[in-house]
Protein backbone atom coordinates (compact mmCIF):
# COMPACT_ATOMS: atom_id res chain seq x y z
CA UNK A 1 0.00 0.00 0.00
CA UNK A 2 1.15 3.50 -0.79
CA UNK A 3 0.70 5.62 2.35
CA UNK A 4 1.07 9.41 2.37
CA UNK A 5 1.11 11.51 5.54
CA UNK A 6 0.48 15.24 5.08
CA UNK A 7 1.55 17.86 7.59
CA UNK A 8 -0.53 20.78 6.37
CA UNK A 9 0.75 23.70 8.42
CA UNK A 10 3.36 26.22 7.32
CA UNK A 11 3.81 27.52 10.89
CA UNK A 12 4.39 26.08 14.35
CA UNK A 13 5.46 22.59 15.30
CA UNK A 14 2.42 20.74 16.65
CA UNK A 15 1.08 19.46 13.32
CA UNK A 16 4.58 18.45 12.31
CA UNK A 17 5.09 16.66 15.64
CA UNK A 18 1.82 14.74 15.35
CA UNK A 19 2.36 13.68 11.74
CA UNK A 20 5.92 12.57 12.45
CA UNK A 21 4.52 10.42 15.26
CA UNK A 22 2.10 8.84 12.78
CA UNK A 23 5.05 8.13 10.47
CA UNK A 24 6.93 6.50 13.37
CA UNK A 25 3.92 4.32 14.20
CA UNK A 26 3.51 3.21 10.59
CA UNK A 27 7.20 2.41 10.28
CA UNK A 28 7.14 0.43 13.54
CA UNK A 29 3.97 -1.58 12.89
CA UNK A 30 3.82 -1.75 9.07
CA UNK A 31 7.47 -1.71 7.91
CA UNK A 32 6.77 -3.15 4.46
CA UNK A 33 4.46 -0.37 3.33
CA UNK A 34 5.49 2.46 1.03
CA UNK A 35 5.45 5.64 3.12
CA UNK A 36 5.88 9.32 2.24
CA UNK A 37 5.70 12.33 4.53
CA UNK A 38 4.69 15.58 2.86
CA UNK A 39 5.50 18.52 5.12
CA UNK A 40 4.04 21.65 3.53
CA UNK A 41 6.32 23.74 5.75
CA UNK A 42 9.27 22.50 3.70
CA UNK A 43 7.71 22.97 0.24
CA UNK A 44 6.86 25.86 -2.03
CA UNK A 45 3.34 25.23 -3.31
CA UNK A 46 1.70 27.65 -5.73
CA UNK A 47 -1.93 28.66 -5.42
CA UNK A 48 -4.40 26.72 -7.51
CA UNK A 49 -5.29 28.51 -10.74
CA UNK A 50 -7.58 25.89 -12.26
CA UNK A 51 -5.01 24.02 -14.33
CA UNK A 52 -4.96 20.24 -14.51
CA UNK A 53 -2.86 18.92 -11.64
CA UNK A 54 -0.42 17.40 -14.16
CA UNK A 55 0.35 20.85 -15.58
CA UNK A 56 2.02 22.14 -12.41
CA UNK A 57 5.75 21.86 -11.80
CA UNK A 58 8.18 21.78 -8.90
CA UNK A 59 6.92 21.10 -5.38
CA UNK A 60 3.33 21.59 -6.49
CA UNK A 61 3.60 18.79 -9.03
CA UNK A 62 5.36 16.59 -6.49
CA UNK A 63 2.56 17.02 -3.94
CA UNK A 64 -0.34 16.58 -6.36
CA UNK A 65 1.16 13.50 -8.01
CA UNK A 66 2.08 11.97 -4.66
CA UNK A 67 -1.46 12.45 -3.35
CA UNK A 68 -2.98 11.08 -6.56
CA UNK A 69 -0.75 7.97 -6.34
CA UNK A 70 -1.61 7.31 -2.67
CA UNK A 71 -3.84 4.49 -1.47
CA UNK A 72 -4.01 5.87 2.07
CA UNK A 73 -3.76 9.45 3.33
CA UNK A 74 -3.23 10.68 6.86
CA UNK A 75 -3.95 14.40 7.00
CA UNK A 76 -2.62 16.39 9.93
CA UNK A 77 -4.12 19.87 10.22
CA UNK A 78 -4.21 22.69 12.74
CA UNK A 79 -7.29 24.76 13.38
CA UNK A 80 -6.97 28.33 12.13
CA UNK A 81 -9.86 30.76 12.65
CA UNK A 82 -12.25 27.88 13.30
CA UNK A 83 -11.34 26.15 10.02
CA UNK A 84 -8.67 24.17 8.21
CA UNK A 85 -5.56 26.04 7.07
CA UNK A 86 -5.48 27.63 3.62
CA UNK A 87 -2.43 25.52 2.75
CA UNK A 88 -4.53 22.36 3.05
CA UNK A 89 -7.51 23.81 1.20
CA UNK A 90 -5.14 24.81 -1.58
CA UNK A 91 -3.95 21.20 -1.94
CA UNK A 92 -7.57 20.12 -2.39
CA UNK A 93 -8.12 22.93 -4.91
CA UNK A 94 -5.12 21.73 -6.95
CA UNK A 95 -6.63 18.26 -7.34
CA UNK A 96 -9.50 17.02 -9.52
CA UNK A 97 -12.93 16.52 -7.97
CA UNK A 98 -12.64 12.72 -7.75
CA UNK A 99 -9.00 12.75 -6.65
CA UNK A 100 -9.64 10.77 -3.48
CA UNK A 101 -11.78 8.04 -5.06
CA UNK A 102 -10.79 4.65 -3.60
CA UNK A 103 -8.42 6.33 -1.13
CA UNK A 104 -8.80 5.80 2.60
CA UNK A 105 -8.28 9.04 4.50
CA UNK A 106 -7.66 9.57 8.22
CA UNK A 107 -7.49 12.90 10.05
CA UNK A 108 -5.40 14.26 12.91
CA UNK A 109 -6.59 17.70 14.04
CA UNK A 110 -4.79 20.14 16.33
CA UNK A 111 -6.35 23.09 18.15
CA UNK A 112 -5.66 25.42 21.03
CA UNK A 113 -8.84 24.52 22.86
CA UNK A 114 -11.54 21.83 22.91
CA UNK A 115 -13.97 24.34 21.40
CA UNK A 116 -12.66 23.48 17.93
CA UNK A 117 -13.10 19.71 18.03
CA UNK A 118 -15.81 19.84 15.35
CA UNK A 119 -13.63 21.49 12.70
CA UNK A 120 -12.91 18.05 11.25
CA UNK A 121 -16.63 17.31 11.09
CA UNK A 122 -17.77 20.64 9.68
CA UNK A 123 -14.80 21.68 7.52
CA UNK A 124 -12.62 18.74 6.53
CA UNK A 125 -15.01 15.77 6.25
CA UNK A 126 -17.34 17.53 3.76
CA UNK A 127 -14.41 18.31 1.46
CA UNK A 128 -13.08 14.74 1.69
CA UNK A 129 -16.54 13.36 1.06
CA UNK A 130 -17.04 15.62 -1.97
CA UNK A 131 -13.72 14.37 -3.35
CA UNK A 132 -14.95 10.75 -2.92
CA UNK A 133 -12.62 9.67 -0.09
CA UNK A 134 -13.31 6.68 2.10
CA UNK A 135 -13.12 8.55 5.39
CA UNK A 136 -12.05 6.81 8.57
CA UNK A 137 -14.99 7.63 10.88
CA UNK A 138 -12.93 8.47 13.97
CA UNK A 139 -10.19 11.05 13.97
CA UNK A 140 -7.67 12.16 16.58
CA UNK A 141 -8.10 15.62 18.09
CA UNK A 142 -5.07 17.00 19.94
CA UNK A 143 -5.02 20.12 22.09
CA UNK A 144 -2.09 22.43 22.84
CA UNK A 145 -1.90 21.03 26.37
CA UNK A 146 -1.05 17.58 24.92
CA UNK A 147 2.31 18.86 23.61
CA UNK A 148 5.46 19.81 25.48
CA UNK A 149 8.84 20.60 23.94
CA UNK A 150 7.74 19.27 20.53
CA UNK A 151 6.59 15.95 21.93
CA UNK A 152 3.16 14.51 22.56
CA UNK A 153 2.98 14.03 26.32
CA UNK A 154 -0.56 12.70 26.68
CA UNK A 155 -0.56 8.88 26.71
CA UNK A 156 -4.23 8.83 25.67
CA UNK A 157 -3.39 10.79 22.53
CA UNK A 158 -0.55 8.41 21.73
CA UNK A 159 -2.89 5.43 22.13
CA UNK A 160 -5.52 7.11 19.92
CA UNK A 161 -2.90 7.78 17.23
CA UNK A 162 -1.82 4.14 17.32
CA UNK A 163 -5.44 3.03 17.07
CA UNK A 164 -6.06 5.45 14.19
CA UNK A 165 -3.12 4.02 12.24
CA UNK A 166 -4.34 0.46 12.81
CA UNK A 167 -7.98 1.24 11.97
CA UNK A 168 -7.01 3.14 8.84
CA UNK A 169 -4.85 0.37 7.43
CA UNK A 170 -7.40 -2.33 8.29
CA UNK A 171 -10.10 -0.28 6.56
CA UNK A 172 -7.91 0.39 3.52
CA UNK A 173 -7.04 -3.30 3.16
CA UNK A 174 -10.69 -4.27 3.55
CA UNK A 175 -11.80 -1.81 0.88
CA UNK A 176 -9.03 -3.00 -1.45
CA UNK A 177 -10.09 -6.64 -1.05
CA UNK A 178 -13.76 -5.85 -1.64
CA UNK A 179 -12.93 -3.84 -4.77
CA UNK A 180 -10.68 -6.65 -6.02
CA UNK A 181 -13.51 -9.17 -5.53
CA UNK A 182 -15.95 -6.84 -7.28
CA UNK A 183 -13.67 -6.39 -10.27
CA UNK A 184 -13.01 -10.16 -10.43
CA UNK A 185 -16.78 -10.72 -10.67
CA UNK A 186 -16.94 -8.85 -13.98
CA UNK A 187 -16.72 -11.19 -16.93
CA UNK A 188 -14.57 -9.14 -19.30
Amino acid sequence: MNIVVISSSKVGTKTQTATKKVVELIQAHYPGESLTLIDLKELDIVFSDGRNYLDYSGDTAYVTKTVMDADVLFIGAPTFQGSIPATLKNIFDLLPQNALYHKTVAMIMMAGSPKHFLVAETQLKPILSYMKANIVPNYVFIEDKDFHLQKIVNDDVLLRLETLVENTLVLARTYAEIWRQQEDSYDF
